[in-house]
Formats: structure tokens, C-alpha cells, sequence
């Protein structure tokens, strides 16, 4: 088994989804005991957004590179980035590391392909609904995307970071998504990515009004699937 390598805290709440659903991976697939070799940075989230609302995109990177590096001292024989938008900064991360590092629009990517979907709507943080690095690595597997119109994704941001970044999950605004999925469903999106690793807490895929690709469970089901590859090969 490798070992998996997670830069995480931004939010923690999703970090520790992330723990949780790849060792219930590992456990199902191997049984008995079986759990999963992990080497885990948890950084402080409010130092990265401080970076974030300040527009430091270079601080980030550097947080992120140095804890890249912290992850492959601790054994990571591959790395994820648990979260969304900070892949913004996925150059850096990469180029400070000597093991594979991998991106998190690749496992949402291989989710659409495998169920024939070929037009995602996208929510998840301003910069990733409004800039193009996101779009940019779906649009490499043939993937293209639909957002939501300036109210929605004002919205959709400020749930973000005024709400379930910070562990509150309110109903009225797990019904302003719904609303704002089937718009998006509306314009042609053939399911909704949510985009932001703690949206799959606020809006559960029995309560969307489409399909669904929670990025947080496709990032974690990927590097299990990385991981166990040759343990799996072999049994």
C-alpha cells in the first residue's frame, strides 16, 4: 500500500471527510483490519485566507509548497490537496514535489467520463467559479462547464466562507443551492460538481435536483484507487 500524502485544514471539516471516506475505502476493499498509511499537514486555515482575501497568491503557494514538502518527509508516496480552489496554486504544490501529486478536477473529471457526462455545473468558491484554471483542467478530458449567473455565485461564495468553511450548515441556504442547481440544471448541466470540499456537507446528493459529483469523495476514492493499485493488482 502507499502511502497518501493530505494537505489539509482548509476547512478541516473537509479534511476530516476526507480521512474518514479513505479509510472506509481501504477498510471495504482489504477487510479485516486494513486501514490506509497517511502523512497529513492540517494547515492553519485562517493564515491561508488571509492570503486568499488579500490576493497573496504567492503566500499561498509557499504555505502550500512547504507543507507538499512536510508530506513527502512523512512517507507520502503520492499528494492531494484537500480542497478546491487552492489548486489555483497546484504549480507549486507540484513543482516542490519529487512524488506525484494529484489534482482534484482529474477525479471529478474521471467521475463525469465514467457516467457519460459531458456539461457539469460548477459551485464552489468566486475564483473558481469565476477564473479558468478549474474549467481549463476539465475542458482537458472534453469537460465543459456552466456557472451560475453574478447573484448566484455572490451566494454561493458567501456560504462558502461565512458559513460551511467554518461548520454551519443552515437549511436555508442548503435551499438556495438546490434552487441554484436547477438553474444550472436548467441551462444544460448534466450533474453539478460541487467544487468547494465542503459543500457534499450541506447538500447531499438525495436532496439535489440533479446528479451530483462531490469532489471531496472523487479526490479520496482516487488516491485510494492509486494507492491499493498494486496491492490490489497482486491479491
Amino acid at each position: 500500500m502507499l502511502t497518501i500524502g493530505l494537505i489539509g485544514g482548509m476547512s478541516w471539516h473537509s479534511t476530516e471527510a476526507y480521512y474518514r471516506r479513505i479509510n472506509e475505502q481501504v477498510a471495504s476493499r482489504l477487510g479485516g483490519h486494513a486501514s490506509a498509511r497517511i502523512s497529513l499537514q492540517s494547515l492553519n486555515f485562517a493564515e491561508v485566507r488571509d492570503c486568499q482575501v488579500r490576493g497573496d497568491w504567492a503566500g499561498s503557494a509557499a504555505l502550500l509548497a512547504d507543507a507538499a514538502r512536510r508530506c513527502e518527509a512523512g512517507g507520502a508516496d503520492l499528494v492531494a490537496l484537500c480542497t478546491n480552489l487552492m489548486h489555483k496554486n497546484f504549480p507549486a504544490l507540484e513543482a516542490a514535489l519529487s512524488v506525484r501529486a494529484v489534482h482534484i478536477a482529474d477525479a471529478v473529471a474521471a467521475v463525469a467520463r465514467r457516467e457519460g457526462w459531458t456539461t457539469l455545473g460548477l459551485l464552489g468558491a468566486r475564483w473558481v467559479m469565476e477564473e479558468t484554471f478549474y474549467a481549463d483542467r476539465l475542458a482537458e478530458h472534453g469537460i465543459s462547464v456552466v456557472v451560475p449567473d453574478a447573484c448566484g455565485r455572490e451566494l454561493v461564495d458567501r456560504v462558502v466562507f461565512d458559513e460551511i468553511t467554518q461548520g454551519r450548515f443552515l437549511a436555508t441556504s442548503r435551499a438556495a443551492y438546490v434552487d441554484i442547481m436547477r438553474d444550472l440544471a436548467a441551462r444544460g448541466a448534466d450533474a453539478t460538481v460541487l467544487a468547494c470540499t465542503e459543500i457534499g456537507l450541506l447538500v447531499s446528493p438525495d436532496q439535489a435536483p440533479l446528479p451530483v459529483i462531490d469532489s471531496a469523495t472523487a479526490h479520496a476514492d482516487l488516491m485510494v484507487d492509486l494507492a491499493l493499485q498494486d496491492t490490489l493488482v497482486g491479491s
